[in-house]
């Protein structure tokens, strides 16, 4: 391992895990919504570009691609505020919209960006699919539809994840040296 790569503890989940994580879910996807159409895929940037590029690849079916701006994260831990990047909001009237996430952590995230699509958008049904849900303790109430795989309560990186906005290029997910973040 070099490069980045030095700066992990341990790998959680290599690249052939994560290809045949992202293709099991898009067949679920495709599954349950075949009936549901319009469908739109809104994917939160930044973090969830990378597995949105891949997982809707594997959806069979026609969408329309959405993206919508956010951050609850400084280094580490969660703000504890959702800041939104973004004046207006996806065109999301009389669609089925499935929210993309990277990580499902403390839930702000997907709770402010579900609550406002309901408020604002009108879609016809909203669902959340996020790449990681980790096993802690939520500040909302709220789990996602489609998960790709659970994670303790350790700070991880890799594909998409980052730490201040580095290793989202990594091709696995692994949980960060304290001594990279810890300073």
């Amino acid at each position: 391992m070099s490069g980045p790569r030095n700066h992990l503890e341990r790998i959680l989940f290599g690249e052939t895990e994560i290809r045949k994580c992202i293709a099991d879910l898009g067949a679920a996807i495709t599954k349950d919504y075949k009936d549901k159409r319009p469908l739109s895929v809104v994917t939160i940037l930044q973090g969830g570009a990378l597995f949105m590029a891949d997982l809707i690849r594997e959806i069979h079916l026609p969408l329309k691609i959405e993206s919508i701006s956010v951050s609850s994260y400084e280094g580490t831990s969660s703000s504890g505020t959702v800041k939104f990047h973004q004046n207006g909001m996806p065109d999301l009237n009389g669609r089925h919209v499935l929210i993309l996430d990277d990580i499902l952590d403390s839930g702000r995230t997907l709770f402010a960006i579900q609550s406002r699509f309901e408020g604002e958008c009108q879609p016809l049904s909203i669902q959340t699919c996020v790449f990681l849900s980790k096993q802690c303790e939520r500040a909302v109430e709220i789990e996602a539809d489609y998960v790709g795989f659970e994670v303790g309560d350790e700070f991880v990186v890799g594909y998409g994840l980052d730490y201040n906005g580095e290793y989202r290029n990594l091709p696995e997910i692994g949980v960060l040296k304290p001594e990279f973040y810890e300073k």
